[in-house]
């Protein structure tokens, strides 16, 4: 089906050239001499393109864009004009033009213009397509490789920038691949995961990354020399595909200083990882060291609700005799009062402001039919946040502090991974809930199915009995109990959890912005 073309020119005849160069490349051209004529023929027919003369007789170009736009706000209009005033381009702009000529116009323009407006999208899938094609293999050799902790960083970068990549692509075809190759790297990581993390976490820092409980250490106390006010903020289950599709927000007032991705610890869960994070302590020294602060599994009440605590504990161990405040923002009114809190932080040398929306909605999808429609597979997932934080109390904070001399940071506790394969376990009435790691003293499960920590202490994670084990789910498994099993297997596949090993939920998002 050829692209039909609406030329409306009062000039027309003249332009009897350029009208037979479009039709020999298969072009339908349809022609009008006047903007009312015009408007009749895009009422008749479903043009794909109009070009436009400014300078009209009669009703003039302007108006006859303001009519077609009101009738036909998607239809892509070109502005075509003698006229280099900055007014009439601007008027032209703020009418949602999608291209600006100058007379007189050359053939290859007008189909340089039909090309970046109409095939644009047809043209970026292909050279996308072709670039991850040849892309794949350098990955695929390089996830069979034996990879260091920033090697898999930047695996993971690349794997998200092309499942964002060929997500915008008219081909589908390639949507399959891309999720067999994340697949296959998620069960190396996994293995990676398992044979180094006992060492990490007894290592020295230079040798080992940067995890959850030396992030405040590593990347917050460094900043805290600089005069400017900084504002850390901690965005609940926020995995590197949402960071970079939130990014374009930031673009017109803050630059990017680093994005960086640190690893969460085990189990990545906010229980574990964000006590860490506070406290810069693993969750064994935070429950020796203080354990008024520390709420075991069994325990009443929220495991978070110390978080200020240990962040005050923190900057005294360091000697850090700064001014700080915290804030957790649960629900949209609290957001709102904190926007409205914002002038008063200013004084301070760190605010550190925790966000929970994403991990709500993660659970919020589970367990509501109308958000599992909603967010059906990882790229409604990802435009569903996207949708949220453009309307969140959160991005009019990001705003407000725009147009202050601030340095921004943005991190999270822990990611998430979508799951699809029930992984059989036997426990008692005393074994936690979690789907992706599991505590407890009599644990029955296939090892080779799982991480399984017999000593917790090794890797400082605490016990309420002395035969207490953990275990673990890797890549897109879900632990389910043998009782009620297809009940469990079905509720729960494709749904996004964490707490277990994946790249999406250990390799974490650290950013460091400036204002402009």
């Amino acid at each position: 089906m050829s692209t039909k073309i609406l030329w409306v020119d009062d000039e027309i005849d003249l332009l009897k050239p350029h009208i037979i160069f479009l039709e020999q490349k298969g072009y339908e051209v349809g022609t009008a001499n006047n903007g009312t004529e015009g408007l009749e023929m895009a009422d008749e027919t479903d043009y794909d393109i109009v070009f436009l003369d400014e300078n009209m007789p009669g009703l003039s170009g302007i108006e006859t864009l303001e009519r077609m736009k009101l009738k036909y706000p998607s239809l892509p209009i070109v502005m075509i004009t003698k006229s280099e005033e900055e007014s009439i381009m601007e008027e032209a702009i703020g009418s949602n033009i999608a291209d600006y000529l100058i007379k007189p116009v050359k053939p290859n323009q007008i189909l340089l213009c039909l090309k970046k407006n109409l095939d644009n999208k047809k043209i970026v899938s292909e050279k996308t397509t072709m670039a991850y094609q040849q892309e794949f293999r350098q990955i695929s050799m390089d996830i069979g490789n034996r990879l260091d902790f920033g090697e898999w960083a930047d695996i993971y970068k690349k794997l998200v920038h092309w499942e964002l990549s060929l997500g915008k692509s008219v081909d589908s075809g390639m949507d399959e691949v891309i999720k067999m190759q994340k697949d296959e790297a998620n069960q190396q990581f996994a293995r990676f995961v398992m044979d180094e993390y006992e060492g990490w976490v007894n290592a020295a820092d230079d040798d080992r990354p940067i995890q959850s409980h030396t992030i405040m250490k590593k990347k917050v106390l460094p900043v805290l020399t600089d005069q400017r006010p900084t504002f850390l903020f901690v965005i609940d289950n926020l995995r590197w595909d949402q960071w970079k599709s939130i990014q374009p927000f930031f673009e017109d007032q803050y630059k990017v200083i680093s994005e960086d991705l640190v690893y969460s610890i085990l189990p990545s869960t906010t229980q574990y990882s964000r006590n860490a994070l506070f406290a810069g302590l693993m969750p064994l020294e935070i429950q020796k060291k203080y354990p008024q602060y520390w709420l075991g599994e069994h325990d009443e009440g929220s495991k978070n609700q110390y978080e200020s605590e240990l962040l005050g504990e923190f900057l005294k161990r360091f000697g850090k005799k700064v001014k700080y405040s915290y804030h957790k923002v649960l629900n949209m009114s609290f957001g709102r009062r904190v926007v409205d809190s914002l002038p008063n932080l200013m004084d301070n040398q760190l605010n550190v402001i925790v966000y929970n929306f994403v991990d709500m909605l993660s659970h919020a999808r589970t367990e509501m039919e109308i958000i599992r429609e909603l967010a059906d597979d990882e790229s409604a997932y990802r435009s569903l946040t996207v949708s949220w934080f453009e309307h969140s109390p959160l991005y009019e904070m990001f705003k407000y502090l725009g147009d202050k001399d601030i340095n921004l940071l943005i991190t999270t506790d822990h990611g998430s991974v979508r799951v699809h394969n029930p992984v059989q376990i036997i426990g008692d009435k005393s074994t936690n809930t979690n789907l992706r790691y599991k505590i407890g003293k009599s644990l029955n499960y296939k090892a080779k199915e799982v991480y399984e920590v017999r000593k917790p202490e090794a890797v400082f994670l605490p016990k309420s009995h002395i035969n207490d084990g953990y275990i673990f789910a890797k890549t897109n498994d879900f632990l389910a109990y043998r009782n009620n099993f297809n009940h469990y297997a079905n509720y729960y596949k494709n749904t996004f959890q964490h707490g277990g090993i994946s790249m999406e939920e250990m390799l974490i998002p650290f950013i460091s912005l400036r204002t402009k």
